[in-house]
């Protein structure tokens, strides 16, 4: 199985999803992990070993205890190759360039719409005083 495999296996289940959320803000005990789920530690335990082998999680055993914390480039890579099939793909700097210069085209011509004051005193319609 290769490392794309692994890591879209690991992410398949809603349990290790979870994790992985949970990781995302910091690192994690097994035990502070496994208090957050109704289903037992042994079961939780099994989970983070798929997503270490995975490579979404790395472990560092402090006393005790082991700490998880979250290998953001594993998901990257599955990121990466998931936009291929993305139809909605939005290009932001080419999009954020037309918006620029539409903002340029719009302000062009209103100023040169805007009467200055010699243009606006002219076409006042004038009084018949007679």
């Amino acid at each position: 199985m290769d490392d794309l495999s692994k890591v879209a296996d690991a992410i398949a289940d809603p349990v290790r999803r979870e994790i992985l959320m949970m990781l995302r803000r910091t690192p994690l005990t097994a035990g502070d992990i496994a208090a957050r789920f109704t289903i037992s530690r042994p079961a939780v335990s099994r989970h983070l070993r798929v997503l270490r082998e995975s490579g979404l999680v790395r472990d560092e055993q402090i006393g005790r205890h082991r700490r998880y914390s979250l290998v953001p480039p594993r998901l990257g890579d599955l990121a990466a190759w998931l936009a291929q099939f993305d139809t909605r793909r939005v290009d932001w700097p080419q999009r954020l360039a037309a918006l620029e210069t539409e903002v340029h085209r719009t302000r062009r011509d209103r100023n040169r719409a805007e009467p200055t004051d010699d243009q606006h005193t002219a076409r006042q319609p004038e009084e018949d005083t007679a």
